[in-house]
């Protein structure tokens, strides 16, 4: 393929994909979220009772339409290729930090360009964060940091991916018992499944011809100073204002934005975070799929370990607090699961101020200030055991 017809058909993809995510925002998913590759794991996972947050739980029919698109899109070009053994561990572990920095952040690298286009601003702050993460995961690949080789394994090892995916889809279909569905907040919100289905199948394929990756393109640009990927993000972006402007969902500002918080340090370093790990991986939660769709075991061990790091982030409380959600409405509940309420809903007792007693003031004082105090150590922590990580990984490499 040359240059330009590859360029070319990286910004249809783009285009493409940036109308998509806005048409399914319009059909029923969460505003802002037509696609979220974090997002959607974040809720398979709590539909598979790996995190009890009962407002993000559902078994999201874009993440098996990507992957079965990818199969598609592999096996009719002969791309289909088992492999894996590159560093497994580590890619797990990898793959679990990218999705802690992303629900820090609240979205995955394409969430933060569907959210620009949204008019959200806080998704700036993100992209910041997202560029001098992926600075920093160049530095450790100039250093020599390898995940070692990958081998053929057979199509046995490839099909792991796909079978699972299939089996999902299965699950959501008959709808057992023991899956679990929102009844309300963002898992509740979804497009018709067929729908869905349809259109993860269209992104797979794109993403699988064109090698979308929104890791790829500002990484390149950096190292390489080829920016084909690039035109890809930013042709997204430009999809996705055009499809907010015609179905009335552009909103810009930094507040009120849905299913999204203003803490712009969060921001900017939940998707640091998600840049350097990108990086390390060879590629965003979105290429990771792609891959796996491909036949690369390595790939489907990354997706494993985001969707243990989604558990692991609703879990422990490290998943980032929405400021509002705007038209989604999600009730006072999700504040205990995923940190959304209104300002007016931030102190839940429902005795109005003026009428409470001196006493028991101070007491929901005292209780709102230890909540506040507990969200800053548990972030603290945090912070302080991802440098640390970091640190290892540079001693590890030097070795």
């Amino acid at each position: 393929m040359s240059q330009t017809k590859e360029k070319q058909t990286i910004i249809a993809a783009g285009c493409i994909i940036g109308l998509i995510s806005a048409a399914l925002v319009f059909l029923g998913n969460p505003s802002n979220m037509g696609f979220c590759i974090a997002c959607f794991l974040r809720d398979t996972s709590g539909a598979l009772g790996l995190h009890s947050a009962g407002v993000v739980q559902y078994i999201r029919p874009e993440i098996i339409g990507i992957v079965l698109g990818s199969l598609i899109a592999a096996l009719g070009f002969k791309e289909f290729k088992g492999r894996g053994g590159s560093s497994p561990a580590l890619r797990f572990v990898l793959g679990m930090f990218v999705m802690i920095g992303a629900l820090m952040f609240l979205g995955c690298p394409l969430r933060m360009m569907i959210r620009i286009g949204g008019g959200d601003l806080n998704a700036i702050v993100g992209l910041v964060g997202f560029v001098v993460g992926i600075f920093i995961g160049t530095l450790f690949l100039k250093k020599g940091f390898t995940m070692k080789r990958a081998y053929n394994l057979g199509a046995l090892e490839g099909s792991v991916m796909p079978a699972i995916v299939v089996a999902l889809l299965i699950l959501l279909i008959a709808a057992p018992s023991f899956i679990h569905f929102s009844t309300e907040g963002p898992g509740s919100k979804h497009a018709p499944i067929a729908v869905a289905l349809i259109v993860g199948l269209i992104v797979g394929a794109l993403a699988q011809r064109s090698r979308l990756c929104t890791v790829g393109g500002i990484r390149d640009a950096m190292m390489f100073k080829d920016f084909k990927l690039l035109y890809g993000f930013i042709a997204v972006i430009i999809a996705v204002i055009i499809g907010n402007l015609i179905t009335g969902n552009f909103n810009l500002g930094f507040e009120g934005q849905p299913v999204a918080h203003t803490d712009g340090l969060w921001n900017a370093l939940g998707m640091a975070l998600v840049g350097w790990g990108s990086v390390l991986l060879g590629g965003c939660p979105l290429r990771q799929l792609i891959l796996a769709g491909e036949g690369n075991g390595d790939s489907a061990v990354t997706v494993f370990g985001m969707i243990v790091g989604a558990a692991f982030a609703h879990n422990f409380g490290l998943a980032g607090a929405a400021d509002s959600v705007a038209e989604d409405k999600v009730s006072p509940m999700v504040t205990e699961h995923i940190g959304i309420a209104p300002m007016e809903k931030a102190f839940p007792e429902v005795t109005p101020v003026a009428s409470l007693t001196s006493s028991s003031r101070c007491s929901a004082t005292g209780e709102a200030r230890d909540k506040v105090l507990r969200d800053s150590v548990d972030r603290t922590l945090m912070r302080s055991f991802i440098f640390h990580f970091v640190m290892l990984l540079r001693r590890i490499n030097r070795y």
